[in-house]
């Protein structure tokens, strides 16, 4: 049977966004505790995504939200890393800011380690897709959009999204 050069590349895409999602998931956690999710995002949903991104870049004057708009048009998908906002509880931490974690929530901070552990995540994800030579973007303008538009648990307050190409040329590049 022959597979045409775009059926292979789909299915690959799709290979290493799900290899993202391991990757992210098996990352090291604060106390082991384990507060991500992780989605792949494809047809009306990414468009979706896109659209709000091109609102909230209007409505905020913010223009890279447009670019990012675009360069989330010219892929077949997104990968979503998020966390849910759940302070660890380590006594006499204040890494966030705050005296302990009740005052934290109460100002409507965010616990260093669920912001840690995401980084960590996505590294851990776009170092895989680099590693299968994937082209790739770590985008917040993703990540606001999905927010917004209440994809994911309500729990899950950050997330970033990461759009895949495989072209000949990276569309995350010469953006401008």
């Amino acid at each position: 049977m022959l597979q045409l050069d775009s059926a292979v590349e789909s299915e690959g895409l799709l290979e290493v966004a799900r290899q993202m999602c391991l990757a992210a998931r098996t990352a090291p956690k604060g106390r082991g505790k384990d507060l991500l999710t992780t989605a792949i995002v494809t047809g009306e949903e990414k468009d979706l995504i896109s659209t709000r991104m091109r609102e909230i870049g209007l409505r905020c004057e913010l223009p890279f939200f447009l670019r990012d708009a675009d360069n989330v048009d010219s892929v077949e998908l997104l990968v979503l890393i998020g966390t849910r906002k759940e302070p660890l509880g380590l006594p006499h931490c204040g890494f966030c800011g705050f005296a302990d974690c009740r005052a934290m929530l109460d100002a409507g901070g965010c616990c260093s380690f669920n912001v840690g552990d995401l980084g960590i995540a996505l590294g851990s994800a776009v170092s895989r897709a680099s590693d299968m030579r994937v082209d790739n973007r770590i985008m917040f303008s993703v990540g606001k959009a999905v927010l917004e538009l209440g994809m994911l648990d309500s729990q899950v307050r950050l997330v970033y999204g990461i759009p895949l190409s495989a072209t000949g040329k990276s569309p995350f590049f010469d953006r401008g």
